[in-house]
């Protein structure tokens, strides 16, 4: 799974008809105190997140495991916005 920041939105009228109804997040990768690192991911968003929020991210064949993006063409799905994070020193 991947820590990240929804920073934006995707928007592509024309798609796969599997992609229809989905919405695609940008998704910059954070490190433990929430900073922004360089690399991104396009994900679909199953959990309502918004831009600012944190997520945890799935990639791979797990994308396609969520009731929304179940056999779908999808490689990341964001499947949790986070509340909070306890790390212990």
């Amino acid at each position: 799974m991947i820590l990240g920041k929804v920073v934006g939105t995707v928007w592509a009228t024309r798609k796969d008809e599997e992609l229809t109804g989905l919405k695609f997040q940008i998704v910059k990768h954070v490190d433990f105190d929430y900073k922004l690192k360089d690399a991104f991911v396009v994900a679909v968003d199953t959990v309502q997140a918004g831009v600012g929020d944190i997520v945890l991210i799935a990639t791979g064949s797990s994308a396609r495991l969520t009731t929304v993006t179940k056999n779908k063409p999808v490689d990341a799905v964001i499947m949790a916005v986070v509340d909070k994070l306890d790390i212990a020193d």
